[in-house]
């Protein structure tokens, strides 16, 4: 049985080869005044910088450059937000991957607000109005170009907070996976490793159904199967248009669509390690995950293990219910491994000895330990699944 939803996102998606040639129609419906977010130099390495100048011709454009990885409040967002109040902006137009995004979501609500910007993010204080936002993406992974979340490091508090908003939906969202060519390998399998725990987060829930069922292991088989081939192929248009695709639903709310809510546990978790460590999202997320797997092993969650075993790793239906769950985590681990992520968080620098305050973190900041939650996770489950993935 489905529960009740209401379903709505406002954002644009334009798809394809060259798709870029409609970027000045777009970004002209807000204003003439653009500020332009970015990250390092890759964009300008592969010539898109250039090019969104010479489209961009006649408008006035102000640069945000320097966004980082994890992107932090300070100092990215809190210079954007003073730039856009500064130059007047219309419209912020974010070049990148879902760092540079999420950064500009940040900053879209934060231009529109006279207080602390951190009270928005989080959740203190309800954002009234927001700068829109134009984005070309350059990197499969987050869904950023499609969601109305965005996720900010304040390493001042050591605190990373995901932030849900519809003032965050982009507005119109480039995707062009001919840009995404030239993503490294370790980049590459991160940013799927993301999108894969994205839908993984959301398959674990009750109650669910047999269509969102259906969606989710599609995806993931797209997911497992391309990234393999771009990984060995980085300029396969097909894979990539796939993996591109296919990351862009991640949350956007359409694969959960009437189920219940697991409470994205393991983001919670791998936030803490964000925050604390610096760590590249998807490798951390990849690690947990077969842990987390091992721990919320029940009677109540076995038949989503058996599900993906039978549905997604083609797993013998003969085997037990145990048998197909244990292969179902093996599975993940092994696949994670192949991309070439490190399967422990100690090779990522993450240290044992702060595991108990990252777990009491969790639980004051992003709470897995709520009754209503698919898994529910205290703090000695917490410790459990951190010190496994060391």
């Amino acid at each position: 049985m489905l529960n009740d939803f209401t379903y709505q996102t406002p954002t644009k998606l334009i798809f394809g080869k060259g798709v870029i040639k409609e970027l000045p129609k777009e970004i002209a419906k807000f204003g003439k005044n653009v500020l332009l977010t970015y990250g390092g130099g890759s964009i300008k390495k592969m010539g898109l910088y250039d090019e969104v100048y010479k489209l961009l011709d006649g408008f006035n454009i102000t640069e945000l450059s320097g966004i980082e990885p994890n992107p932090k409040y300070d100092p990215s967002v809190i210079i954007g937000a003073k730039l856009c109040k500064e130059n007047n902006i219309d419209v912020i137009l974010s070049v990148g991957g879902g760092s540079v995004l999420d950064c500009s979501k940040a900053i879209s609500v934060c231009a529109k607000y006279d207080g602390e910007g951190w009270d928005l993010i989080s959740g203190k204080v309800k954002a009234k109005a927001a700068v829109p936002i134009v984005d070309i993406i350059t990197l499969a992974a987050t869904g950023s170009e499609y969601d109305m979340g965005c996720v900010i490091s304040n390493t001042a508090i050591s605190d990373k907070r995901g932030y849900l908003d519809e003032l965050l939906y982009p507005a119109v969202s480039f995707l062009d996976p001919e840009y995404t060519f030239s993503v490294s390998k370790w980049q590459t399998a991160c940013g799927t490793a993301d999108a894969i725990n994205h839908v993984l987060e959301q398959f674990f829930a009750a109650p669910n159904s047999m269509f969102n069922d259906g969606i989710m292991i599609s995806a993931l088989r797209s997911l497992m199967t391309n990234v393999k081939i771009a990984l060995k192929d980085p300029n396969d248009y097909s894979a990539r248009s796939e993996l591109m695709y296919v990351c862009s639903w991640g949350c956007n709310g359409i694969l959960a669509n009437g189920a219940g809510y697991s409470g994205w546990p393991m983001h919670s978790i791998e936030h803490a390690l964000s925050a604390y460590f610096d760590i590249t999202h998807g490798a951390g997320l990849a690690i947990i995950t077969p842990r987390w797997m091992k721990e919320i092993l029940s009677e109540k969650t076995v038949e989503r293990f058996v599900t993906l075993g039978r549905n997604l790793f083609g797993l013998d239906k003969n085997l037990s219910d145990f048998e197909t769950t244990q292969k179902v985590i093996d599975g993940f681990y092994a696949f994670f491994e192949e991309t070439g992520i490190p399967m422990h968080l100690a090779e990522l620098g993450v240290k044992e000895d702060k595991i108990e305050e990252m777990a009491d973190h969790i639980l004051e900041n992003d709470s897995t330990n709520e009754p209503w939650m698919f898994a529910p996770l205290d703090k000695d489950a917490l410790i459990r699944i951190l010190k496994a993935s060391m």
